[in-house]
C-alpha cells in the first residue's frame, strides 16, 4: 500500500514533503498528485500553492504565505532565508480577517498531531528546501509518520527547457552552486574547472556570480545563459558570455529593474554556447509562447480547448461571453422529459453541453438517473457534449465521425425505417437561438422532432475592470471568436478588441460579423472546428515567428508592438 493511502486516525497523522517542481504544473510526478488528492492540510509558500492547487481535493485546509509584507518579499528575494511564515487561510483562501502568522513548522507539526494528512509542498525538491530537512527531524522526533515525494529541482528543470544540456558525449563535470551562500573556496573551485557549472542566483546577482568565476579562473569569453521564470510561459532566457553578460542584461533593459530580486538560472559552459541553444530552445520556440489569448467561453466549456492552447505554449484566459438561465415556459421542457420516462422518443439529441445540463437538473427536480435513458438511443455534437453524457452516466450511441457540428452528425444520422424503428420520434432540447438546420435534417431524414427549448442563452454580465483594460488597450495577443454571437456579446460586454489584437475566426459567418465591428480578422479555421481554429492560431504564430527570425528581428508578442503602431481594416479574410 502506498504511503499516500494509508488511513490517519487521531493518533496517526502523516505529513508528505512534496517536491512541486521549478514551476510548470505538468513536472508534478503522478505520486506527488496522489498526495494531493489525500490531503486534509495543505501548507506551502504562494507561489508553490498556484502550483498545487489545483490538484488537492475541496475543503483541503489551506496554510499560505503572505501575511509579513515584509517576510514575504525577504523570501521572494532569497528564497530560503528566514524561518518560513505561513498564514493559515480556509480551503477557499480567503480570511474574514487578517491571517494569524505562524512558523511553518509548528503547523505542520499542530495539524499532523491532530491526526491530519499534512502535505508540505516546497519549490523544487525537498532534498535542496533550506528547511523541509529540519521539519522531517522535527517528525522523526515526534514520532510522526513521513514521507518524502521527489520533485524536479529547478537547477536541472530549468535549464531542460532553456534549451541548455548539462552533459553531453565528453560527459564533463556538472557543479551546482548556490550564489547566495557560496564560499570564496567554491568560487575558486568551480573557476578552475572546466565542467558545466548551474548557478542559482538573482537577477540582478547575476554580474557578481560571473564575475566571481572570472576570478576564481574562467575565461571571460566562456558561454552563458540566463533564465528567468523557468518552465512556466513567463519564461526569458539570455544568452552571453561571462564578460558581456551585464551588458546584454543593460541592452535588454531587463537591468536596472525593480524585479531584480527574482530568482533566475545561469548556465556557464560550452553547452549554453547561443549556436547551441537555437537548435534546442524546444520550449520558447512554440509556436504561442507567452501569448495571452482571451476565449469566450466559461472555463468548463473552455477546458480542452485552452488545453490545446497551453500545448502551443500560450496563457488563456476565459472570459464567458453568454450566461445560461433557465426556459420562460418550463412546461415543454417537463412534458418532454415525461415522455422519456414514458417511451415517447426513439433517439435524443444533445448539441451542446448546457443541454445536457439542463435535462440532467430536470432529471434531478423528478428524481431521475441515467437509467431513465434506457431503451433511447442517445446522440451527441461532439467529443465534449459525448464527455458531458459519460460524466452523467450515459454512454452516446452516435456522435459525429467527420464534422463535430449540426450538419456533421445528420451525415451519420440513419433515416427512419419503420421496420426497424419502433418510434419515429426524435427529442431535441436546446438553446433558444439554436438554428434550425439539425431540425430540417431530421424531418427531411423522416423523422418527428420535438424541438423543445431547454434553456436560454442571454448576454453575460461584463468581465473585471482590468480584463476590459486588457481587451481595449491591447494586453491580449490573440482573440478567438467561435461564434457571431460570441463576437457581438464580447463587443458588448468589454468593448472592441484592440487592433494589434490577432482576431481568429471559426468560419466565414463569424468573420463577416467581426469585420462588421471593426475587426480586422487575421487567422479563419479551415473548417468550423474550435481545435482546428486553435490549430490555425498556431500556424499563424509558427509564420510570425519565422517571419522575425528570417529578417533578424527579435521574436515579439503582437502585444509587444509599439504602442500607437496601428493597422489598417482589411476588407478581405
Amino acid at each position: 500500500m502506498s504511503p499516500t493511502t494509508l488511513p490517519a486516525g487521531q493518533d496517526h497523522g502523516h505529513v508528505t514533503f512534496l517536491g512541486a517542481g521549478p514551476g510548470d504544473p505538468g513536472l508534478l510526478t503522478l505520486r506527488a498528485v496522489e498526495a494531493l488528492a489525500n490531503a486534509d492540510v495543505l501548507v506551502g509558500e504562494h507561489e508553490v500553492l498556484d502550483v498545487v492547487r489545483a490538484h488537492a481535493r475541496s475543503g483541503v485546509a489551506v496554510l499560505d504565505t503572505g501575511a509579513d509584507p515584509a517576510a514575504a518579499s525577504r523570501a521572494d528575494t532569497f528564497p530560503g532565508t528566514g524561518t518560513p511564515q505561513l498564514a493559515v487561510v480556509d480551503g477557499a483562501s480567503t480570511t474574514a480577517g487578517a491571517p494569524a502568522v505562524r512558523d511553518a513548522a509548528h503547523l505542520v507539526m499542530e495539524a499532523a498531531r491532530g491526526g491530519r494528512r499534512v502535505v508540505r509542498a516546497v519549490s523544487g525538491d525537498p532534498g535542496l528546501d533550506t528547511y523541509a530537512a529540519e521539519e522531517m527531524m522535527a517528525c522523526a522526533a515526534e514520532g510522526v509518520p513521513f514521507e518524502v515525494v521527489p520533485g524536479v529541482a529547478a537547477a536541472v528543470g530549468v535549464p531542460a527547457y532553456a534549451g541548455v544540456p548539462l552533459r553531453d558525449a565528453q560527459g564533463a563535470d556538472v557543479r551546482f552552486v548556490d550564489a547566495r551562500t557560496a564560499s570564496d573556496r567554491c568560487w575558486t573551485e568551480v573557476g578552475a574547472s572546466d565542467g558545466t557549472v548551474v548557478v542559482s542566483t538573482t537577477l540582478d546577482s547575476v554580474a557578481a556570480a560571473a564575475g566571481e568565476l572570472v576570478a576564481g579562473g574562467r575565461k571571460p569569453d566562456t558561454p552563458m545563459t540566463v533564465t528567468v521564470a523557468g518552465t512556466t510561459t513567463r519564461q526569458r532566457t539570455w544568452t552571453a558570455t561571462l564578460g558581456t553578460i551585464a551588458q546584454t542584461l543593460k541592452q535588454a533593459k531587463v537591468l536596472p529593474s525593480p524585479e531584480g530580486g527574482r530568482p533566475v538560472i545561469a548556465v556557464v559552459g560550452e553547452r549554453s554556447a547561443a549556436a547551441q541553444r537555437d537548435q534546442l530552445s524546444w520550449f520558447e520556440s512554440k509556436p504561442l509562447f507567452g501569448w495571452k489569448v482571451l476565449v469566450p467561453r466559461t472555463k468548463e466549456q473552455a477546458a480542452s480547448l485552452s488545453d490545446q492552447l497551453r500545448s502551443y505554449g500560450a496563457v488563456p484566459h476565459e472570459v464567458p461571453t453568454i450566461a445560461v438561465e433557465p426556459p420562460r415556459t418550463p412546461q415543454q421542457m417537463e412534458r418532454a422529459v415525461k415522455g422519456l420516462v414514458t417511451g415517447r422518443y426513439e433517439w435524443i439529441a444533445f448539441t451542446s453541453v448546457n443541454a445536457v445540463k439542463a435535462v440532467r437538473e430536470k432529471f434531478e427536480e423528478y428524481g431521475l438517473d441515467a437509467r431513465a435513458f434506457a431503451g433511447i438511443k442517445v446522440a451527441a455534437v461532439g467529443e465534449q457534449t459525448a464527455r458531458a453524457l459519460v460524466a452523467f452516466g450515459v454512454k452516446p450511441d452516435l456522435v459525429p465521425s467527420g464534422e463535430q457540428s449540426a450538419a456533421g452528425l445528420l451525415e451519420d444520422w440513419p433515416p427512419y425505417d419503420p421496420v426497424f424503428d419502433p418510434i419515429d420520434r426524435v427529442f431535441l432540447p436546446r438553446a433558444d437561438i439554436a438554428t434550425e438546420t439539425l431540425v430540417a435534417g431530421l424531418i427531411e431524414l423522416g423523422w418527428e422532432v420535438d424541438d423543445v427549448t431547454a434553456y436560454r442563452t442571454v448576454r453575460a454580465s461584463p468581465p473585471p475592470a482590468e480584463t476590459r483594460e486588457a481587451i481595449k488597450g491591447g494586453g491580449f495577443d490573440a482573440v478567438l471568436f467561435t461564434s457571431s454571437s460570441t463576437v457581438r456579446n464580447l463587443v458588448g460586454i468589454a468593448g472592441k478588441p484592440h487592433n494589434v489584437t490577432v482576431i481568429a475566426c471559426i468560419g466565414p459567418a463569424t468573420a463577416k460579423t467581426a469585420e462588421e465591428h471593426g475587426l480586422r480578422v487575421d487567422v479563419m479555421a479551415p473548417e468550423p472546428s474550435v481545435h482546428k481554429l486553435a490549430e490555425a492560431l498556431a500556424d499563424f504564430g509558427a509564420r510570425r515567428r519565422a517571419a522575425a527570425l528570417d529578417a533578424g528581428d527579435p521574436v515579439t508578442r503582437p502585444s509587444e508592438r509599439r504602442p500607437g503602431a496601428r493597422r489598417r481594416r482589411s476588407t478581405t479574410t
